[in-house]
């Protein structure tokens, strides 16, 4: 058993070139001997979105506040909130953010590769694929 304390790990900043906008990583699990699970509490600023990407072993979201935004490639952009979890299959293409006028927190949860990869980054969201949402009633 191994207990990491509140306070141990700092937030981390999304780096620019996987995130458009602000958006804050707190570290929740890191693989470990057999275990390749990766999971991450992730804070999106309004506005602020993840560039489109693929997870080798697939990915679940699960939205703890807030409103958000989600899209695989080539299908609707689908409003999230408390409570609603997002499976995206492995190698499908896919981005997450928060709604243009609220802030979205969720859990993210994910299978590294053999080599430990967890996620391969495209490009990013454009402001008209963002755009294209439906209203959000936020």
């Amino acid at each position: 058993m191994k207990v990491t304390r509140n306070g141990r790990r700092p937030s981390g900043r999304g780096p620019a070139e996987w995130f458009t906008g602000d958006v804050y990583i707190d570290t929740a699990a890191e693989p470990s001997g057999p275990s390749r699970l990766a999971a991450s509490v992730v804070h999106f600023t309004p506005g602020a979105r993840t560039a489109w990407h693929t997870h080798p072993g697939g990915q679940t979201i699960y939205v703890t506040e807030g409103v958000g935004l989600c899209q695989r490639r080539g299908g609707p952009v689908e409003v999230i909130r408390p409570g609603d979890s997002v499976f995206f299959e492995p190698g499908e293409e896919h981005w997450h953010g928060a709604a243009p006028d609220r802030f979205m927190t969720h859990v993210a949860m994910q299978q590294t590769d053999e080599e430990g990869n967890a996620a391969f980054w495209g490009e990013h969201v454009t402001d008209e694929e963002y755009g294209a949402a439906p209203p959000t009633g936020s």
